[in-house]
């Protein structure tokens, strides 16, 4: 029998993942916070919540378990993953980005690592099936050539959301790097960038407007803009010497041949990504049979947060 892994987390995401932990009999248990989460979480999935919260769960001193998924609110990750690596919790995957900003980012990677705790982050859309189709496109034309990508965030829609403090002010870090994470990701690393940064909103003060360019660890070219004060969407643009690959939308893979101005959309096996939330499946698949090698961990992720600062105009 598998073991019983924990469920951290009650609200929109944790019913995503029960859903597809339940498809793939996977014994767990949820721990939630609020009653009106739970009571949500019973009408989509028909489990029970253990409420009262992690903290108050681990004073019950339970079995600790081989795996916990935390798939809290932004503002709560930081918090929930040290309890976890406290409590003896050795492999956890944590909801992106792993923390509210660059200081929750360092402390848990220095807690994990001072604990010989794994902690994944769950950047869902690499394991999007149009991105497993894409890497094998590029693998077979010889590598990236060049990449492009914009995170345009629609801000009359974040505007009026009633989100924990700090979150909106970290918009970029809690939400735009879904479309960042993908393009370092299939186009590498960046090694040098320069940035640029200009507007401001009332609840992303830092900035409004980005763009700027750079070059990855492998010598791969890349640019990126967004202006979140002007229409746009997500979008990430990878090209080789024999097609240019559109994620727009990033469910989708388009392409482009050399030689051609027509674009056409890709057959894929994207059964998975209809029937549960795009990415989840084989997401939390790979994490339960522990194949971290499409993973990100709080390691790598604290490498690139210098970055993402730049990129954001954060200061801290």
């Amino acid at each position: 029998m598998q073991k019983q892994i924990w469920l951290i987390g009650a609200g929109p995401m944790a019913i995503e993942y029960a859903t597809v932990l339940k498809a793939q009999q996977t014994p767990f248990i949820t721990i939630g916070r609020g009653t009106q989460s739970a009571t949500t979480f019973y009408d989509k999935t028909g489990l029970e919540v253990v409420p009262g919260g992690l903290e108050a769960f681990l004073k019950t001193k339970p079995v600790i378990p081989p795996k916990v998924i935390v798939a809290t609110g932004v503002e709560t990750l930081f918090q929930n993953c040290l309890e976890l690596i406290e409590s003896g919790v050795k492999e956890i995957l944590c909801e992106k980005p792993g923390g509210l900003n660059a200081l929750q980012v360092k402390n848990l990677s220095e807690k994990a690592e001072q604990n010989s705790v794994k902690i994944y982050l769950a950047y869902n859309r690499r394991f999007y099936s149009s991105v497993k189709k894409a890497k094998e496109i590029i693998l077979k034309d010889g590598g990236v050539s060049s990449f492009n990508f914009e995170f345009t965030e629609w801000a009359h829609v974040i505007s009026p959301l009633v989100k924990a403090e700090g979150i909106k002010e970290n918009w970029f870090l809690a939400n735009s790097t879904h479309v960042v994470d993908l393009a370092f990701y299939l186009g590498g690393k960046p090694k040098e960038i320069c940035c640029f940064n200009a507007g401001g909103l009332a609840w992303h003060p830092a900035a409004s407007i980005f763009t700027g360019a750079g070059i990855s660890v492998e010598g791969t070219l890349f640019n990126y803009q967004a202006n979140w004060e002007a229409p746009g969407r997500w979008a990430v643009e990878i090209l080789t010497k024999n097609h240019r690959l559109y994620f727009k939308p990033m469910e989708k893979l388009q392409i482009q041949k050399t030689g051609s101005v027509q674009v056409e959309f890709v057959e894929l096996d994207d059964s998975l990504d209809i029937n549960f939330k795009p990415g989840l499946y084989l997401q939390t698949e790979a994490f339960l049979k522990n194949d971290f090698t499409e993973f990100i961990s709080i390691h790598e992720q604290l490498s690139l947060m210098p970055i993402y600062n730049k990129m954001a105009g954060y200061t801290d």
